[in-house]
């Protein structure tokens, strides 16, 4: 037996239904990094590979108490934001932050689900501004995500790197700046940002529709700063690990929309050297 107290990582999120993203995606990221995973649920959603059909939104006072349950039992070494609903959620997990202060918090400002649902009601996206993003240890906007922060579009490999300046000057510590959403040729560019300069991460694009990477891709991240990486590497490790369950996905369901393997992409060298490099 191991009685030693590890770090965990914990979530505060949206679950899906579906199994594929939120919650449930990183419960099983953490485990596959064989990180313990902690979870405060912060939204309901009914949810498949076919869309979202409804979504319910708990009383921000049970999940107060369910983020305050965690720290007070366990040594939380990253926190993992998803999917906030409304000015109220991220007001009571911003308040909740800066009472714990843990060591890493990694934002995934969702705001649209791949269906194209709107998951963020209009009133949270300057409580997410102004009371998240200066908390943040590290931000990974998609490119739309990305375009709403800044109120600008962004439509070419140099606009990303514009972007990066203003992202960061939000407030956050660093930024993983995802390109998927760019179609411009075989390959996929994400840009991580910090005070030490910019990181290409480059990965071969693959030709299906797959859900909750994004959600994958930030609780990759928290397991990896748990793990003892420094954000860069956390970062481009996360890159390689979707990658790998990316080229693993299946399609459990009527939809069209693969999910990701999470298991079968932790393979023992998926810590190994990424295909990134300095830009």
């Amino acid at each position: 037996m191991n009685y030693s107290r590890p770090p965990s990582a914990l979530t505060i999120a949206g679950s899906d239904s579906g199994g594929g993203a939120g919650i449930q995606a990183d419960l099983k990221t953490f485990a596959a990094h064989r990180v313990h995973g902690l979870s405060a649920i912060a939204a309901l959603t009914a949810q498949n590979t076919r869309g979202v059909s409804a979504v319910h939104v708990p009383d921000v006072g049970f999940l107060r108490a369910q983020i305050d349950a965690c720290f007070e039992d366990f040594d939380v070494g990253a926190v993992k934001l998803g999917m906030l609903a409304n000015g109220a959620v991220i007001a009571a997990v911003a308040d909740a932050l800066e009472k714990y202060r843990p060591r890493h918090v990694v934002l995934d400002p969702v705001m649209v689900a791949t269906s194209g649902a709107r998951l963020l009601e209009p009133d949270a996206l300057d409580a997410l501004r102004h009371r998240l993003l200066p908390l943040a240890s590290v931000i990974t906007p998609n490119l739309p995500e990305a375009e709403l922060l800044l109120g600008r579009p962004i439509a070419s490999r140099a606009a990303m790197r514009d972007a990066l300046d203003g992202l960061r000057g939000l407030g956050a510590r660093a930024v993983l700046l995802k390109g998927g959403h760019l179609h411009a040729g075989d390959e996929v560019f994400d840009l991580f940002a910090d005070a030490g300069g910019v990181r290409e991460i480059a990965h071969p694009r693959l030709p299906i529709e797959v859900h909750g990477t994004g959600c994958t891709l930030a609780s990759a991240v928290a397991a990896n700063l748990c793990l003892g990486l420094d954000l860069a590497d956390a970062c481009a490790a996360a890159g390689d690990y979707v990658h790998a369950g990316l080229k693993l996905a299946y399609r459990p369901g009527l939809g069209g929309v693969f999910v990701i393997d999470h298991f079968a992409a932790a393979t023992p060298d998926r810590m190994s050297a990424s295909g990134s490099g300095q830009g």
